[in-house]
């Protein structure tokens, strides 16, 4: 997609109308990736506004002809989410709540709903969601933003060594809650 210089430009100059409208256009583009990395709407509305301030702000400072606008920004809102990731974590205290398997297995038995039993983006999430923070968010910037070890590693102030075992230990977790739905509904896939 592309963005109008003119646009952009007039956001720096600070007209309104512009920004509006740039906001409407990321609105739409980086809303769902803020949703991936917050369990709430409002949290996600929240964590967008805080990356469009910094993508306002940004773009006095960098080359408009030489920048491409929406990796850009992409950078920026997913940057901007890791570091309120950061600031909740010192916020409050370290919890992981493990369910026990019965009470996976419980909860996975009382999905009745057709709509649920039909698998798809929004219960790979809230299945994600489901796992320890951190095995999550780095799941998150591995697989659905295609960052590398390395880049999650600086990012989250972690060794790439910790962000590989975060990832595997995610993997093995989803595959397992995959199995036990595979398991509950008899559906076999015949590979």
């Amino acid at each position: 997609m592309h963005i109008d210089l003119d646009l952009l430009q007039n956001c720096i100059n600070n007209d309104r109308r512009a920004q509006k409208k740039l906001y409407e256009l990321c609105y739409r583009i980086f809303m769902p990736l803020c949703m991936r990395y917050n369990r709430n709407e409002e949290d996600a509305r929240f964590a967008f506004n805080n990356s469009y301030m910094k993508i306002l702000a940004g773009l006095e400072n960098v080359n408009l002809k030489e920048i491409i606008f929406f990796p850009w920004a992409k950078r920026i809102v997913t940057n901007a989410l890791i570091d309120e990731y950061r600031k909740q974590k010192l916020h409050q205290a370290h919890f992981i709540n493990k369910e026990t398997d019965r009470e996976l297995e419980l909860h996975s038995a009382n999905s009745n709903n057709e709509a649920e039993s039909n698998f798809g983006y929004a219960a790979l999430l809230k299945m994600i969601s489901e796992i320890p923070e951190m095995h999550a968010l780095v799941f998150k910037l591995y697989v659905m933003e295609d960052m590398s070890h390395k880049e999650i590693a600086e990012q989250l102030g972690i060794s790439e060594g910790t962000s590989k075992w975060h990832l595997s230990i995610a993997r093995k977790m989803l595959r397992e809650k995959l199995e036990k739905i595979d398991a509950l509904t008899d559906k076999k896939m015949v590979i």
